[in-house]
């Protein structure tokens, strides 16, 4: 099997990292680990969840993409995935929609991109519910970047899977149907 990525896109809270974790758990897809200046939440450890950095640190890398959220800076190294390449043909990688983006462009058919999305209620709740500030959140859902994820943009139309993750079982099967496309390629 030629190598791929599997390109998780969408607002915060429509189940992008959920997915990965499911990639993960049921077929050994790891994720790329990516980096943040931000703090650790509770229970993330640095080189599981993420590259913890420093402005400092940030800026060292190589990255496919970077942005900025809430005065964070993320983004993914071409080292972190080349890493994860050696030893696996397929990986997975959490992005916004301007980094599933550039995955597509850079990489062509090699990124298989999954674009999710859920009604803005929904977000907010799962927010509220993983612990982010009620003062941050409200400003994360009211950035133009938020909105913009909310739904697919022209340049992945038709160049993805869009996948509404209302039920979580429902949603596993859809990924599993796109797992099953790779295989057979």
């Amino acid at each position: 099997m030629d190598k791929k990525i599997i390109v998780i896109t969408g607002a915060s809270g429509t189940g992008k990292t959920t997915i990965s974790q499911y990639l993960k758990q049921k077929y050994n897809i790891p994720p790329v680990l990516t980096h943040t200046t931000r703090a650790p939440r509770a229970g993330e450890v640095d080189g599981v969840d993420y590259h913890f950095e420093t402005d400092e640190t940030f800026s060292k890398n190589h990255y496919l993409e970077q942005v900025e959220y809430s005065g964070f800076h993320y983004g993914s190294s071409e080292e972190s995935l080349e890493q994860t390449w050696k030893t696996v043909d397929v990986a997975s990688i959490v992005v916004d929609t301007a980094g599933a983006i550039s995955y597509k462009k850079k990489y062509g058919d090699t990124a298989v991109v999954i674009f999710l999305e859920v009604d803005v209620e929904t977000v907010a709740h799962r927010l509220h519910g993983r612990g982010d500030d009620p003062e941050r959140l409200t400003r994360r859902i009211n950035s133009e970047e938020f909105k913009r994820d909310l739904r697919i943009p022209d340049e992945l139309r038709g160049k993805s899977y869009e996948i509404v993750n209302k039920d979580i079982k429902i949603t596993e099967k859809k990924v599993d149907k796109v797992v099953n496309n790779l295989k057979s390629k």
